[in-house]
């Protein structure tokens, strides 16, 4: 089987995650709920993982991170806890539906939207964005994707925290697509929240994820209950990280992500970043000129998330998946991948598209036969 799904999960991990989810499910209890070792490793375990999080994102602390089950969890969170009736809010046509489908529950209370448009290529425009924002003061933030899940192109977060931090204006950031491959600094970029899941490029398990949050910036919580601690108070406690968190903790899924934490700081978070790189210009170059092949996206720039996103000819793009996977066993994301404004904008909402993802686990081989199969797929619909 070859693996080219990794925007959806990371199949290919590393073992040591693996032995580690293993060893907390026979050794780890649950945390800041006893004083038996099994329960102080498990807390000292979270807190280790809370450390290693702060620090890939430059956070301000470990105090600023909080774990959830997911980043859809993490932007609930961060959209629900921030804004009121009356709060304007602007985000682009890049983003998943984690970011879109609470932005339009929050409209039908009354907090309204400004939604930007991209260029022919699916770049965000950011000249466009610092008039919206100059033109209508009662947009409170802006919250965008740092890499689309369906072309690849990646965000400016620099050049966006800079705008923001300008007009005095929140930033919140869906690090889904990259988080453990490209560097984010929360403090630099002027992030004030970040949300990012664990079972991609940091190598955990699905069911984990979390919220950074600057300090001094107060969110309500999404949840309220057991906290392991103000146990006799009405309400659910103030100070982060535990304000943002309720019921027992993920403590199988956290060791996970911490073994694939330590394994981004051992790989080097840059030659990861290259590897994918390369595996996914090589596949880019190999099908970007297949006659019947139309490729979407901004190639012009090297750095980009590690996905190509194409459609063969008017085959639906469910059906060259198919192919792929029942004639080459090649796995890829076809349809609408949870983003229909960028589908819009391509005039893809139909067809959809056929994502290939790639992970540093892949190999040269692998894309070649990948291009192949894209080869032979084209040829005989061309007939």
């Amino acid at each position: 089987m070859i693996y080219l799904d990794s925007a959806a999960t990371s199949l290919m991990k590393p073992d040591t995650v693996a032995e580690a989810v293993s060893q907390a499910i026979h050794g780890l209890a649950s945390p800041g709920r006893g004083t038996y070792p099994a329960s102080l490793d498990a807390a000292r375990l979270v807190y280790a993982t809370r450390e290693r999080t702060a620090a890939l994102f430059a956070a301000e602390g470990p105090e600023c991170v909080a774990f959830t089950s997911n980043a859809t969890e993490a932007l609930n969170i961060a959209l629900k806890g921030l804004f009121v009736r009356g709060d304007c809010i602007l985000t682009t046509v890049l983003e998943h539906n984690s970011v879109l489908r609470p932005l339009y529950e929050l409209e039908r209370r009354g907090i309204r939207n400004f939604i930007l448009e991209a260029d022919e290529r699916g770049c965000v425009c950011y000249d466009q964005m610092e008039k919206t924002l100059i033109h209508n003061p009662r947009i409170a933030a802006v919250i965008t994707t740092h890499a689309s899940n369906l072309t690849g192109n990646l965000v400016d977060l620099t050049r966006i925290g800079k705008i923001c931090a300008k007009h005095h204006r929140l930033f919140l950031v869906d690090a889904s697509q990259t988080a453990g491959v490209f560097p984010i600094h929360m403090q630099r970029q002027h992030i004030d929240v970040l949300c990012f899941t664990g079972h991609k490029g940091l190598m955990g398990l699905q069911g984990t994820g979390g919220i950074c949050v600057r300090h001094g910036l107060q969110l309500r919580e999404l949840k309220s209950g057991g906290s392991g601690s103000q146990t006799f108070s009405t309400h659910h406690p103030a100070l982060m990280p535990e304000h943002l968190e309720a019921g027992t903790m993920n403590v199988h899924g956290l060791a996970g992500l911490k073994a694939g934490l330590d394994y981004l700081q051992e790989e080097g978070m840059d030659n990861i970043r290259r590897r994918e790189l390369r595996l996914a210009r090589r596949f880019y170059e190999m099908v970007h000129e297949i006659p019947g092949v139309t490729v979407y996206g901004d190639f012009t720039r090297e750095l980009r998330a590690p996905i190509v996103s194409l459609n063969i000819a008017d085959l639906p793009s469910a059906l060259v998946s198919d192919m792929l996977s029942v004639q080459y066993d090649i796995c890829t994301r076809p349809g609408g991948h949870c983003a229909p404004l960028m589908h819009r904008h391509f005039g893809t909402e139909k067809q959809g598209m056929v994502r290939f993802s790639f992970s540093h686990f892949n190999t040269p081989s692998e894309i070649e036969r990948a291009a192949w199969a894209v080869r032979k797929i084209a040829a005989e619909e061309a007939g």
